[in-house]
């Protein structure tokens, strides 16, 4: 299958193509949350499941997509636009707050986002690894705007006399892997913590790296 089959065009029920197409990718997308986020998983789910999970037909899926894998990368995009758009949202109502608690405000929505639903912490931090190199570049790629965003604040924070000036750029790195690392393995039920305690801890570990010991703002 080199490309999707022709989707048909014109006004059907009073709906057109396009509104057609769309109500179909989400109900793909809907299922592969819980097949892929759930209960088989990725690897076990067949075109045909997902398409009788979606209450569609395999014909309807390859108008849509080339191959499951094109699912699995426009629902981790989506998952992850989810988390970053509350992320965006709370900052954007946070401003002009000290640092301790802009960056309070920060994780608490961003963790509130990725644990509402299991599912969600599956698709970002389970199943999109080792797929394939193109995924793997894909997750890197959204890694990446979580670092860059982790930078931001911190150089602004710095612009305001509210952190140590420096680069920042493994720092956010290696904190982001920090964050995934914990709230994968809290929602796995590896850590015997309540999400405040995992948020707290993640909001003094930021704090740390943005105000060494011994600097004075």
């Amino acid at each position: 299958m080199t490309g999707r089959l022709r989707a048909p065009k014109g006004r059907y029920g009073g709906r057109s193509a396009e509104e057609r197409q769309a109500e179909r990718r989400r109900r793909f997308l809907d299922a592969a949350l819980r097949l892929f986020g759930d209960s088989p998983g990725f690897r076990q789910t067949t075109v045909a499941a997902l398409s009788q999970a979606a209450g569609l037909s395999t014909r309807q899926f390859y108008e849509e997509f080339r191959t499951l894998e094109d699912v699995l990368a426009a629902l981790h995009l989506e998952v992850n636009g989810w988390a970053e758009q509350a992320v965006l949202d709370a900052l954007a109502a946070a401003e002009g707050l000290p640092l301790a608690e802009r960056v309070a405000v920060l994780f608490r929505a961003y963790a509130r986002d990725v644990t509402c639903d299991p599912r969600r912490i599956r698709i970002t931090f389970v199943e999109i690894i080792g797929v394939s190199p193109a995924l793997e570049e894909q997750r890197l790629a959204r890694r990446a705007r979580w670092v860059d965003l982790i930078r931001a604040e911190a150089d602004a924070a710095v612009g305001r006399g509210e952190a140590a000036p420096r680069d920042y750029r493994l720092a956010a790195t290696a904190f982001i892997g920090s964050v995934n690392g914990l709230l994968h393995d809290w929602s796995a039920g590896w850590v015997d913590a309540s999400l405040d305690e995992v948020v707290d801890e993640l909001v003094r570990q930021l704090l740390g790296i943005l105000r060494p010991q011994g600097w004075r703002g």
